[in-house]
């Protein structure tokens, strides 16, 4: 039978309407009825399951441990964010095109198949002159140890981080641990539309 749609299902909803779509191309009709008689002969409930399956996709629990007692704990700013902010717990002074480490006081842990990602801040580049280093800089979900950030210092005079001081911001991203991915060598790459063409091949137009 072809697929209807490429797409991977998100939640029970999307399952729904492929089931939906399916069944009404064999030329059965599929109303509010068919689907409560189809919960009653599973023993299911698809608005539950569908709750039950958001909440395991998108909620997530981050460990917090304050080891300094400046150490700001991290939250959103807004419920859209994607990013929460990451204090300094020392003054520092960061020299002309200079760089330090800067400490949080946090140690996080957070959930297997994820990654704490440490990323500038957009104010305290365009106003101040201050990025990340490394960014993105990676936490990794083995590492137990403080939280810090490479910042450096763009600007030709010294620049001071207050103690309390926000620094950069962090983001929770999933990724696949190197449990999960196997290294095999072949003889020669399969060839693919882009080919050799790497940097600056697509123009700055």
């Amino acid at each position: 039978m072809e697929n209807t749609n490429s797409e991977t299902p998100q939640n029970w909803e999307d399952i729904q309407e492929q089931v939906a779509r399916i069944i009404s191309s064999t030329g059965v009709e599929v109303d509010d009825d068919y689907f409560k008689e189809l919960e009653s002969l599973l023993g299911l409930n698809f608005d539950e399951m569908n709750k039950d399956v958001s909440n395991y996709l998108y909620n997530k629990v981050i460990q917090i441990e304050k080891i300094h007692p400046d150490a700001v704990a991290p939250k959103y700013a807004y419920q859209s964010d994607s990013g929460f902010d990451l204090y300094s717990v020392e003054k520092l002074t960061i020299p002309p095109f200079g760089r330090a480490l800067v400490p949080t006081g946090l140690k996080l842990g957070f959930p297997d198949g994820f990654e704490i990602q440490v990323r500038p801040k957009s104010g305290l580049a365009i106003n101040m002159g201050l990025t990340v280093l490394n960014t993105p800089g990676t936490v990794d979900h083995g590492y137990t140890g403080e939280i810090q950030v490479i910042v450096f210092n763009t600007n030709n005079n010294a620049v001071i981080i207050e103690k309390g001081m926000k620094i950069a911001q962090a983001v929770l991203c999933p990724v696949i641990p190197g449990k999960f991915v196997n290294f095999v060598e072949v003889d020669k790459l399969e060839d693919k539309d882009r080919g050799i063409n790497g940097f600056g091949s697509t123009g700055v137009k």
